[in-house]
């Protein structure tokens, strides 16, 4: 039996738990904080903050579902003295008629918790095979981002990094720039570090997919694939779904700040460091520092480079 609840119309219902290696208050701060789940949970590619009113928000959630990508608008309420955090979908995706769902996080013994995700879900015109796939979905998804949150208690600060690039341009030349961005179907052809690329985009999500062979310093190629969210004229999120061996999550955003006369265009990295697989990719004796600097090296080196390309196609542009 299911009843009108806040989470939503009556439909299906799941729940999934875990016990996370960490206090409660430590894993409700993860969640309660959106803008982290890019980095957190493996489906989420990126989340925009709608609007806020004390523990009140709506948000715009870019995911994975099935492998497919999907974006909806949600919004949520936190109970901070209760750990929990309510949430209901305002606009879903197909075939998704509703859904709504519940985190609670419990204080167990020994700085552990215990995490529960609650869902309830319709699916469009209660059709048998779309309500599968939701519910296929929401098992993938919830075991993925459960298995992730007891993961990331283990993160220590020397597993996560930032990197920063930017180039000024004149502003003039900031649509442009853009457009080399967005338009990373050319990259083959523009830019020397990439080989090849399969780029497509997705409905009118905003989205775009992008698959590309990048050549290492050492010559290796490396192929990756990343989701991407494009905010016309204003920046490019994006999430690597298949990241490097040495990267457990990578994220990152072309962005834009502009003057009157000029206009500079950041490119940011947050990394979290595979330290399981350091030894397998660096030997045996290699740090956590090794990976680093590694990681730093390589990345900026594509970012500058792209960065500079970028710059250049703008201005040749202009002449």
């Amino acid at each position: 039996m299911t009843t009108e609840t806040e989470l939503g119309p009556p439909g299906r219902t799941t729940r999934h738990t875990v016990v996370v290696p960490a206090s409660a208050d430590r894993v409700f701060t993860w969640l309660s904080d959106a803008a982290v789940w890019p980095t957190i949970f493996p489906p989420t590619v990126h989340i925009e903050q709608l609007s806020s009113n004390g523990d009140d928000e709506r948000l715009a959630i870019w995911a994975t579902a099935n492998g497919e990508v999907k974006s909806w608008t949600s919004r949520r309420r936190l109970d901070r003295g209760q750990r929990t955090i309510v949430f209901l979908q305002e606009k879903s995706a197909h075939p998704v008629a509703s859904m709504g769902g519940m985190w609670a996080v419990e204080e167990l013994s020994g700085n552990r918790s215990l995490v529960r995700l609650d869902h309830q879900y319709r699916a469009v015109d209660d059709d048998p095979a779309a309500t599968q796939w939701i519910a296929d979905a929401v098992e993938t998804n919830s075991t993925s981002e459960l298995e992730a949150l007891a993961g990331h208690a283990a993160h220590g600060p020397r597993e996560t990094m930032t990197i920063l690039d930017d180039v000024e341009i004149d502003s003039a030349d900031a649509q442009n720039v853009f457009d080399f961005l967005n338009d990373a179907q050319h990259w083959a052809d523009r830019l020397p570090h990439v080989s090849a690329v399969d780029f497509r985009t997705v409905g009118d999500t905003g989205a775009q997919i992008l698959r590309m062979d990048t050549a290492a310093r050492d010559e290796s190629t490396h192929t990756t694939e990343s989701v991407r969210v494009s905010f016309p004229g204003e920046r490019i999120v994006y999430k690597q779904t298949t990241p490097p061996a040495l990267m457990r999550s990578h994220i990152g955003c072309w962005s834009f700040t502009r003057t009157e006369a000029a206009c500079r265009i950041w490119s940011r990295h947050n990394v979290v460091i595979a330290t399981d697989n350091i030894g397998a990719v660096l030997g045996a004796r290699a740090t956590v520092d090794d990976a680093r600097n590694l990681i730093r090296d390589s990345l900026s080196a594509n970012s500058r480079s792209t960065l500079t390309h970028a710059k250049e196609y703008a201005e040749r542009l202009r002449r």
